[in-house]
């Protein structure tokens, strides 16, 4: 089987990649290199890799790249509100304008599995968990361009999406920039973090459990497709603060403390329910206490010091 990736040397792909090759599939590679990472370099290994640098929104490229590709993942996109908002065009053209030319240009036979993003679901209600038949209510440039590239995605006959939960992880392509990230990077180096509006609840999935994820969609893909899936843990709808405790349990020194004034510019708030994606089978193999253990491993390795001394 043949798989197209595009943005596959990202924060997702650069775990996603090599675990499709190591398995036997055969995967091309597009990707920009916007942050000019190495990520992918231990996949030149294999003869069944091949790498373009390159624009999703390129149409010519995009064609060429489609002829051999049985299965689709596009990745490519801005992701994450702050970073939309500084390029709204490139926002706009990359998440949502390059998903619909894909849709386009791929035929009916072709397969495509989309990661979107819970997001969407924006300010959910008190104490309802939000399923994939709730209203997608994003309050972000963000949300809106993925809830409407799924939309695009659901409307081909052979597609399927998973609306992510906030993923945490280590990645050759790190980002230290993601909520559970963020914190247990604040907490390892400053020992301490400020929290605004530690009440807001978000959900949360590890990366390799996103790439697992992807894995179980190929291999159901008859018996999935044509729906969205969330994919979380179902004991990690956690607020800000619920998500330090857990943090504390393994770095006893680390100190929290709620702002009393001021507020997130992220106001997302929501519990998810993630019963779909398991009544097909999956089981995430990722706890949220694994997780951190394995991100205190890896901020012994990673310090985020370009524009320090020290």
């Amino acid at each position: 089987m043949k798989i197209l990736i595009t943005g596959g040397a990202g924060y997702i792909g650069s775990v996603l990649t090599p675990v499709l090759l190591s398995q036997g599939y055969e995967v091309t590679v597009l990707d920009s290199f916007m942050f000019r990472q190495t990520s992918l370099a231990e996949c030149c290994q294999y003869e069944t890799f091949q790498v373009v640098r390159g624009d999703c929104r390129d149409e010519t490229l995009m064609k060429k790249l489609l002829q051999d590709a049985d299965v689709i993942i596009p990745l490519a996109a801005l992701v994450g509100a702050p970073l939309c908002s500084r390029d709204q065009v490139g926002t706009q053209t990359i998440n949502l304008d390059a998903i619909k030319l894909l849709c386009r240009l791929a035929s009916p036979a072709q397969r495509i599995l989309m990661p979107v993003t819970n997001s969407g679901y924006g300010i959910g209600e008190a104490g309802k968990f939000c399923t994939e038949e709730s209203p997608l209510r994003p309050i972000s440039l963000y949300g809106v361009t993925k809830v409407e590239a799924e939309k695009a995605i659901l409307e081909r006959e052979n597609g399927l999406t998973f609306r992510l939960a906030t993923v945490f992880g280590i990645s050759p392509r790190m980002r230290v920039d993601l909520l559970v990230n963020d914190f247990v990077y604040r907490a390892v180096h400053d020992r301490a973090v400020v929290i605004f509006e530690g009440h807001f609840k978000r959900n949360y999935i590890h990366i390799r459990d996103v790439v697992n994820v992807f894995l179980h969609g190929i291999k159901n893909f008859e018996a999935m497709k044509g729906k969205p899936y969330n994919v979380g843990l179902e004991d990690a709808n956690l607020s800000k603060l619920e998500l330090c405790d857990e943090i504390k349990k393994y770095l006893p020194n680390f100190v929290y403390l709620e702002a009393p004034i001021g507020e997130d510019p992220d106001k997302r708030d929501y519990i998810v329910s993630n019963q779909r994606i398991l009544s097909t089978g999956f089981v995430p193999e990722w706890s949220l206490g694994r997780g951190i253990q394995e991100l205190i491993k890896g901020y012994t390795i990673l310090r985020n010091s370009l524009y320090s001394n020290v």
